[in-house]
């Protein structure tokens, strides 16, 4: 893999650098982590501001509204955007990072015209309602049910963490709607309007007092059967093109975060004295081996997305695995640097600590990603 840069993509990180110079200052002051309504219309702005200037969906396909950029050059917008501050996609992240890649690959043309152009805009946000109470790990074990009624579904059911359904206008669900067949078999990707009747969402509140989580209920909720992306009881294959990406590009601006992260803690353990720790010393350099390892697996992820039509392939569960395990040994790492201000919850390496636990969780547990990492890398036999 060739790691070196063109003097055209060195070209487009100087337009993007200038760009951000000039954009980020007009940004209005970030709202309270709490305000998601104020988080929403912060995110979207910006959001609106990528678009008009050309940034938004840089890696989408021309196709779908993107602008057909290179894997480099997208890697190259990722690296920018953070070191320079950027916000992150937040409230959009559904949107931008799941649904809306899913709907690029697996929409009609109908589709795609309808939700991405939104999306892109920053106009609609979308959540995701895949987990249930009693299926979170195994998602195919899902209960929430879909009956055809002429020209439309009736759902009834409930989801669970499902990422900002507060302030969303979308929800990516997944239903079932064959009860008969096996439970890989029956089930089917829909596109459910949140201002439908029949729909109640409870905010849940984190271990970090934050509440981007909520639990949604579906008393007879009718979606429109054109809202379906793919065949009906073929949602469990498109469900595995929303995992690809969400396990395989969308924690790729938090890799660039987490080494910005690993300097600092670096100069803080120097100026503090934990520096003349040689465990520490040791901790923190084992920390940038493995931050950079997971940079080159990045980049090789995206270019074999780019390779396989734009979809991330099973690299991606090996990307999600390390990441998790090494995100939390950092701010495992920064704990000890900080010694006692790690209690302090004003700070933001406290809070990211305590947001790194659910990682191991979240987007597939780790013991999820070990399976398909043998299973379909591997090709060792499934467990009994």
């Amino acid at each position: 893999m060739d790691l070196t840069y063109t003097e055209e993509e060195e070209a487009f990180r100087a337009g993007l650098r200038a760009w951000l110079s000039r954009a980020l200052p007009q940004l209005p002051p970030k709202p309270d982590p709490l305000d998601w309504p104020g988080r929403r219309a912060y995110d979207t702005a910006w959001q609106r501001m990528l678009y008009d200037a050309g940034y938004a969906g840089l890696h989408w396909p021309e196709a779908a509204g993107g602008r057909g950029a290179t894997p480099t050059q997208h890697l190259i917008y990722l690296e920018e955007t953070e070191k320079a501050g950027a916000p992150y996609v937040g409230a959009n992240f559904v949107g931008l990072l799941h649904a809306g890649p899913t709907i690029a690959a697996e929409g009609t043309p109908g589709q795609r015209a309808r939700w991405l152009p939104p999306v892109l805009r920053g106009d609609e946000i979308w959540c995701q309602g895949f987990s249930e109470p009693d299926a979170g790990s195994d998602l195919a074990a899902l209960r929430t049910r879909a009956v055809r009624d002429g020209d439309d579904y009736v759902v009834t059911g409930s989801k669970i963490w499902t990422s900002h359904a507060e302030v969303a206008d979308w929800c990516e669900l997944l239903v079932r709607t064959d009860p008969d067949a096996p439970k890989h078999r029956g089930i089917t990707w829909l596109a459910l309007p949140m201002e439908a009747p029949g729909i109640t969402v409870r905010p849940l509140r984190t271990l970090a007092g934050s509440a981007e989580f909520a639990e949604v209920f579906l008393d007879e909720v009718r979606v429109p059967v054109a809202n379906r992306v793919g065949a009906e009881n073929d949602g469990w294959r498109v469900t595995m093109v929303t995992l690809s990406f969400e396990r395989g590009t969308a924690f790729v601006g938090e890799v660039v975060a987490c080494r910005r992260t690993l300097a600092a803690l670096a100069k803080t353990a120097k100026a503090n004295g934990s520096w003349d720790d040689s465990a520490v010393r040791r901790q923190l350099g084992l920390l940038n081996a493995k931050f950079t390892a997971l940079w080159r697996l990045t980049q090789w992820n995206v270019s074999e997305a780019q390779r396989g039509g734009g979809v991330p392939g099973v690299g991606g569960s090996v990307f999600k695995l390390r990441y998790s395990h090494a995100r939390q040994e950092l701010f495992d790492t920064a704990a000890r640097v900080l010694g006692p201000d790690a209690l302090d919850l004003d700070r933001d390496l406290t809070m990211d600590r305590l947001s790194s636990l659910s990682y191991t969780i979240a987007a597939g547990t780790s013991q999820i990603q070990r399976n398909i990492v043998a299973e379909r890398i591997l090709g060792l036999p499934k467990g009994r």
